[in-house]
């Protein structure tokens, strides 16, 4: 598994994009989400990527100036109730995480995170443990992560041993008490 498909595996995760309407009030760009009904201001996201829905599809581009969006090398204008997405982050300690596994665990826990009906993005809290190990030849510990898809909540521990064998043991428990246990180990 390459760089691509690792990125087309984030891409298709659902609830990895905030998504809102954008109207400009006494000149500044006001961003609405549309699950929470918040509003904000639109030039936080600056830099940022964004979608925006035009001709019945998703444009993808980079907010560069509030209410200006990069889509390939022209600049598009965002016009009052256009419909857009803006990309979510990931927990930073989860996303170096899941940089350091091996492609085979990491495509073995999002798949079986997906089967559950979660996503990356519905991450609230890891602690990885594996990121303190970096110096070290032998490394071996427990990493937790918590996630939230607003119906259930679903602990994960990553049990990993990386010395001479390289095992991956991910424990999904969910809060109804269903549990399942992947295992990956390559020589």
């Amino acid at each position: 598994m390459n760089r691509q498909q690792r990125m087309n595996l984030y891409d298709i995760q659902q609830r990895a994009y905030t998504e809102g309407t954008v109207e400009q009030i006494n000149d500044q760009w006001i961003f609405f989400d549309e699950e929470t009904e918040e509003a904000a201001m639109l030039e936080d996201y600056l830099q940022q990527e964004i979608e925006v829905f035009r001709m019945n599809r998703w444009k993808k581009g980079i907010l560069y100036e509030s209410g200006k969006i990069r889509i390939g090398k022209e600049a598009t204008m965002l016009r009052d109730h256009d419909l857009v997405r803006i990309r979510k982050h990931l927990v930073y300690s989860l996303e170096r995480l899941l940089e350091g596994v091996n492609d085979d665990a990491f495509f073995q826990f999002v798949t079986t995170l997906n089967s559950l009906n979660f996503s990356i993005y519905d991450c609230i809290y890891c602690y990885n443990h594996l990121s303190f190990l970096s110096d070290e030849h032998r490394k071996d510990g427990v990493n937790f992560m918590v996630f939230d898809n607003q119906e259930q909540i679903c602990n994960v521990q990553h049990h990993f041993f990386y010395y001479e064998k390289v095992n991956d043991r991910f424990e999904f428990t969910l809060n109804t008490g269903k549990r399942l246990i992947i295992e990956k180990m390559i020589s």
